[in-house]
């Protein structure tokens, strides 16, 4: 049977793909407990350094099966798979949704829980739940107005219409565009520039993010003061190299 979804490692990079591309990569039940398994693991593993979830063939996923729906799926546990999703947004390092062609509802929720989106000059993003009278459970109601404002959330949310990569950009969906024809390569390239910093810094600072995202500004300065996680076991040789140069 083949992977749901794969992991290739290289050079501290873990590329994670959702891997039904004769079904546009649409989510299913068994795609997510594959995924859920990676990120456990990934948790454990520190050679793998940044993550970069992307999908096979034509686009990074066109959304929830309706099949499974429709058929009354069988999760583990209420809010499932929404823990899933919350489980790869908390992990220690840094994670990438790189989008290509279609990324809809269910699918634009499993990229709002990666740290960023980075898109194809071919993407598309929508959310489609008021079309089909559904609403959203994985977390597009608090992770979509956190990234683009609650208006413009709104907009999205009420219209289900499909908005281009250079929309997705100016509304701040997504933070890149890199042209279609380079866009492995492109992602490649971003991904290494996180890579070449500090994994301590990387983490630590995802941990102060969330701990004071959309608080108060003099509580989170407090925060920041008083909670520091201070320098990483690799400062003096990341000071010293430099310093030699």
């Amino acid at each position: 049977m083949t992977d749901l979804v794969t992991r290739r490692d290289e050079d501290g990079l873990c590329w994670l793909t959702l891997n039904r591309p004769d079904k546009l990569n649409a989510l299913t039940v068994d795609m997510f407990r594959a995924l859920r398994g990676h990120v456990s693991d990934l948790y454990k593993d520190e050679t793998a350094r940044i993550v970069i979830l992307r999908g096979a063939g034509r686009c990074f996923s066109a959304g929830h099966d309706l099949a499974d729906i429709a058929e009354g799926e069988k999760v583990p546990s209420r809010g499932w798979h929404s823990e899933t999703l919350r489980l790869m947004e908390k992990l220690p390092k840094p994670v990438i949704a790189a989008v290509h062609g279609h990324c809809y509802t269910g699918a634009l929720e499993v990229a709002l829980a990666a740290d960023m989106i980075v898109a194809s000059s071919d993407a598309k993003f929508g959310d489609t739940h008021a079309k089909w009278a559904l609403t959203p459970i994985w977390g597009m109601s608090q992770r979509l107005p956190r990234r683009v404002g609650s208006a413009t959330a709104k907009r999205l949310m009420f219209t289900a219409e499909t908005v281009p990569a250079e929309e997705a950009l100016r509304i701040g969906l997504a933070e890149l565009i890199f042209e279609a024809d380079e866009f492995g390569d492109r992602v490649d390239t971003f991904a290494r520039q996180m890579l070449a910093n500090s994994s301590f810094s990387h983490a630590a600072n995802k941990r102060l993010l969330e701990a004071t995202d959309a608080g108060p500004l003099d509580a989170g300065l407090q925060w920041e003061v008083m909670e520091t996680e201070g320098v990483g076991p690799d400062m003096q040789a990341r000071i010293s190299a430099f310093t030699k140069r």
